[in-house]
């Protein structure tokens, strides 16, 4: 595999080779234990419900989905979630910030939040927010990138096998 992923916007409509590459990262990051929303045993078919949800979302304008790509599959992704109250037309939601466990380690998830906040500055969206599991690569991931912890809220949600797991909430101000 080349040594940088390419990271691209998948516009409306998103491609069916693309939704299941997705599929595929969100279903390897579950088998993972990873806490995103989902439980095990999750299928194939699961992910690609989900992902076909975020696609309308993508084709209504309420979320931008980037896609991480390695010799042309995808391995990676995040969304920006856009569709905010009235009175936050400045902020935006990340979510679901996935990459293959089989390509860790090579700054994808890195490369991801660079563009994700580069689509909310175009978009006017300069304060960010989002969840994570305490000491997880993820949050580790934002911190080191420059993302604020307001609190830890306890038990909040379960990984797949059925433990409860404390999650993080986190900001970022972008500078505009």
């Amino acid at each position: 595999m080349s040594a940088r992923a390419e990271i691209v916007a998948l516009a409306a409509p998103v491609a069916d080779v693309a939704l299941v590459e997705l599929a595929d990262v969100l279903v390897d990051c579950v088998a993972g234990g990873a806490s995103v929303s989902f439980m095990a045993p999750f299928s194939l078919g699961q992910a690609l419900g989900f992902f076909s949800k975020v696609a309308g979302s993508v084709a209504a304008g309420d979320t931008v989905l980037l896609a991480a790509k390695l010799d042309g599959r995808i391995v990676g992704t995040v969304q920006l979630g856009l569709d905010t109250p009235p009175n936050q037309p400045h902020r935006a939601d990340v979510k679901k910030m996935l990459v293959h466990r089989s390509v860790r380690g090579r700054g994808i998830g890195a490369a991801l939040m660079v563009q994700i906040e580069e689509e909310a500055r175009t978009r006017g969206r300069w304060l960010l927010v989002l969840d994570t599991v305490p000491g997880e690569n993820g949050h580790r991931l934002y911190l080191r990138s420059g993302w604020q912890q307001t609190g830890i809220v306890p038990d909040y949600a379960l990984f797949p096998d059925g433990r409860p797991c404390d999650t993080a909430i986190m900001w970022k101000r972008l500078e505009r």
